[in-house]
């Protein structure tokens, strides 16, 4: 029986592990910390606070070409994903909705990873009918580009960049729309 348990734990942290860090983040909001919203851990950060977001940019899963530097002076909300992570799938209809009600003042871009073939990134698009893009990044060359701001083993994770080109929030783990309509808000 122990042996089951133990087994049994161990398999539910590998499956933790599989799409997000599980590491530790703090929002820092009036004094509050440790704020959790939906499935992820949301941080903010203080205008004083924010890093630049790295230069990031290449094809698309529609094979585009898609540049950071062309969207500066927007908010742009960067969004990691893969089409085998069951919490990107979960996510993905807030994402949508987010994206939406956001409207065009607000540039979406979507992060595929490790998807060695796009044809299931592709599919996963369709699927959900997601209308912003998203770069294609199997190797995850461009995550690495955020490191210290996102565990390149946090997937899904979602960064929004303010309109001074500065990481002003980001949820390590599932985002819902509501919290993301707000992270927003605030970044503005």
């Amino acid at each position: 029986m122990r042996r089951t348990a133990g087994a049994l734990a161990g398999l539910v942290l590998l499956l933790t592990a599989a799409c997000s860090s599980g590491e530790d983040t703090n929002q820092n909001r009036s004094g509050q910390t440790g704020f959790v919203s939906g499935n992820g851990r949301v941080s903010t950060f203080g205008a004083d606070q924010r890093k630049p977001a790295p230069d990031f940019g290449g094809e698309t899963l529609d094979g585009k070409t898609w540049q950071y530097a062309d969207h500066k002076g927007k908010v742009v909300v960067l969004n990691v994903w893969g089409s085998w992570c069951p919490p990107c799938r979960k996510e993905a209809p807030a994402l949508i909705a987010a994206h939406k009600q956001l409207g065009a003042d607000v540039q979406f871009i979507g992060l595929n990873t490790r998807d060695l073939d796009k044809a299931p990134a592709r599919k996963f698009v369709q699927e959900f009918g997601v209308t912003f893009p998203s770069l294609y990044d199997p190797s995850g060359k461009q995550l690495l580009g955020f490191r210290g701001q996102i565990s390149p083993s946090s997937i899904p994770s979602t960064l929004v960049i303010d309109k001074q080109g500065r990481v002003a929030a980001r949820v390590i783990g599932e985002v819902t729309t509501q919290t993301l309509v707000g992270m927003v808000a605030d970044a503005d």
